[in-house]
């Protein structure tokens, strides 16, 4: 059973909004802090933007600040992140990952993983 879920992808026009979010199951999500990461072809996996379960300002990597935000919702379980502006460069598998501890400035280790969801942005 996948723990992680993402959905939400597609293919949009540069400059368009996409909202992806991700669907948990089976632990106590709030437990867990929350983050996105992506990779594209012939790139690392990257760190995108993370929520904590406690609350506070979540941090976002420096390529998406102004045009991402990304929001959790303990009730339904989810996490999500709504995309704006986009741009070809935002082209990417975007995956969901959740971790008990923050480590690493939340580049560190995670304790689950969604298995991604393909988002294509076209000039």
């Amino acid at each position: 059973q996948v723990q992680l879920v993402e959905s939400g992808g597609g293919l949009v026009q540069a400059g368009g909004s996409l909202r992806l979010s991700c669907a948990a199951s089976g632990r106590p999500f709030s437990n867990y802090h929350m983050a996105w990461f992506r990779q594209a072809p012939g790139k690392e996996r990257e760190f995108v933007a993370g929520i904590s379960w406690s609350g506070g300002v979540p941090p976002y990597a420096d390529f998406v600040k102004g045009r991402f935000i990304i929001s959790r919702d303990n009730a339904k379980t989810t996490v999500s992140l709504q995309m704006n502006s986009l741009k070809p460069e935002d082209t990417a598998v975007y995956y969901c990952a959740a971790t008990l501890v923050v480590t690493n400035g939340w580049r560190g280790s995670y304790d689950l993983w969604g298995q991604g969801t393909q988002v294509t942005v076209s000039s």
